[in-house]
């Protein structure tokens, strides 16, 4: 079940973010941040934070906020997180259609996916299944916690014709 997440959501999601920030292979979050910077940064700066939930479970979470500010506020931007232990059990792929029926209710006009990880492989080709097209390639724009520096790519889906 998706749902917006909550404070206690986030304490139980904590352990999930510390992973993916730590392992230094998708986001571009300081490993050392604290869980109160952790909740600023994915809760309260976004417009919208949701959780999947399974079973009292927290399996994953995201983010949706606009990309850009005054004309740039009808793209949004998302970003999403899941347990090691429910990847590739469709999760991520509930939590990006979700995100797309959640930001045209809010009002957006596209989705725009800033630094995709060139090596997160999963998610570039899950993107792409979803519509998601490369629009560009930045080159060694991210520091891989184990491979050095590699490519990433921004990504980008219109929601609505206008």
């Amino acid at each position: 079940m998706l749902r917006e997440i909550t404070q206690a959501d986030f304490e139980l999601f904590w352990p999930t973010f510390q992973s993916v920030i730590k392992a230094q292979e998708t986001y571009a979050f300081d490993p050392t941040m604290s869980i109160e910077d952790a909740y600023q940064l994915w809760c309260v700066t976004p417009t919208k934070t949701f959780v999947y939930e399974d079973d009292g479970q927290i399996l994953g979470s995201y983010y949706i906020k606009p990309n850009a500010m005054g004309p740039g506020n009808h793209v949004c931007n998302c970003g999403y997180m899941v347990a090691d232990a429910a990847r590739g059990k469709g999760v991520a792929r509930q939590m990006c259609e979700h995100s797309q029926d959640i930001a045209v209710r809010l009002g957006f006009e596209a989705m725009q996916f800033n630094a995709v990880v060139a090596t997160n492989e999963v998610a570039v080709k899950l993107w792409q299944k979803l519509g998601f097209v490369i629009i560009g390639t930045l080159p060694k724009a991210y520091r891989h916690g184990t491979l050095g520096y590699v490519d990433s790519y921004i990504m980008h889906k219109q929601l609505r014709t206008q």
